[in-house]
């Protein structure tokens, strides 16, 4: 009886099969299986960029293919990276951070503005004339420790002359090049906008100081309060870095400007948009909580709602997980 029964069972199934196969040869089949094929081709290309989800924040770029430009690719950063310190007396006028350098990379931040004072022949950190009581070297030997640990990443560094120069016998861009000297294989210093694959395991340079010779994206020709463009040849960049905030209203208005320019932008141009900046209070005094309170929620917001897409550089002030993993979202 059980024989009897697999018998016809079989013969079923092979029946189904076989009218299964004539039906894919109908003329609607056929217009189904070839928008089944359009279908796989739209997803190999959102694969070209994403490969393997879920991701973890420390080691997010592990999971977006070689060949992505990083001009693709929605990175969180930090504006004033090394800003633990605040301003003796009046508070909120200096610190822009609660994460060290290596909490913020483990928690998806990859790019960091690097704010070096030149002083005996060294670089110290600085927000003006605040110091971080960080130096350059502290902020070499997180990266490294990072990239060593994870050698998928990539850090986008903007580097930056920052408070006056005091007691040194060679040029600020000597001192960068003997920090660079020491561990020269971390570092890559082309002039263009490079695909993640050429980068990974490496610190790639964002220079915002003047140099003899040609080391890193020239970000030279920096424009104060406002947002502008840089042509360099194999490297364009379009910045957002309103920081004197008068209306948080405005201040959002130029972010999310740029994250629909990014998102739509069709060329390999580089998107930095700062969400960071100061209101200016009572006798000019800065408030940098001001515009970050009231920023970051729509930020998230707008990350809550907007979870696809190539959205540019982001560099935040008092930047959390929740908001870099958002951000990082939108690459998968």
């Amino acid at each position: 009886m059980f024989k009897s029964n697999m018998r016809r069972l079989t013969t079923i199934t092979l029946g189904i099969a076989t009218a299964s196969l004539f039906f894919s040869c109908s003329n609607d089949s056929i217009i189904e299986r070839d928008s089944n094929e359009t279908s796989m081709a739209s997803l190999r290309n959102v694969n070209a960029k994403a490969s393997l989800v879920p991701f973890e924040l420390n080691s997010w770029m592990a999971g977006l293919q070689d060949n992505i430009s990083i001009s693709k690719i929605s990175i969180p950063g930090t504006h004033d990276s090394g800003a633990r310190i605040d301003a003796p007396v009046v508070s909120g006028t200096a610190k822009t951070q609660n994460l060290s350098i290596a909490e913020q990379l483990n928690a998806g931040v990859r790019f960091l503005d690097i704010r070096c004072r030149h002083i005996d022949n060294s670089f110290t950190i600085h927000h003006g004339a605040i110091y971080q009581n960080l130096n350059f070297d502290d902020v070499l030997t997180a990266c490294y420790a990072f990239l060593n640990s994870h050698p998928s990443e990539t850090i986008i560094m903007s580097v930056k002359e920052e408070h006056d120069p005091s007691n040194n016998t060679r040029s600020f861009e000597q001192t960068f090049d003997s920090y660079v000297q020491k561990n020269s294989s971390k570092w890559d210093l082309g002039t263009t906008i490079p695909s993640l694959g050429d980068v990974r395991g490496k610190i790639k340079l964002l220079r915002r100081f003047s140099t003899g010779t040609a080391k890193g994206i020239n970000a030279t020709s920096w424009a104060d309060n406002t947002t502008f463009e840089i042509n360099n040849p194999g490297a364009a960049l379009k910045v957002q870095d309103y920081y004197k905030v008068t209306n948080n209203d405005d201040k959002w208005n130029g972010i999310s400007g740029l994250l629909n320019d990014a998102k739509n932008d069709s060329n390999n141009k580089l998107f930095i948009n700062f969400t960071s900046g100061y209101k200016p209070g009572i006798f000019g005094i800065p408030s940098i909580p001001t515009v970050s309170n009231n920023i970051n929620p729509r930020l998230k917001t707008f990350f809550q709602n907007n979870t696809k897409g190539s959205f540019g550089v982001m560099p935040i002030d008092f930047v959390n997980a929740e908001l870099s993993e958002l951000i990082v979202k939108t690459n998968f």
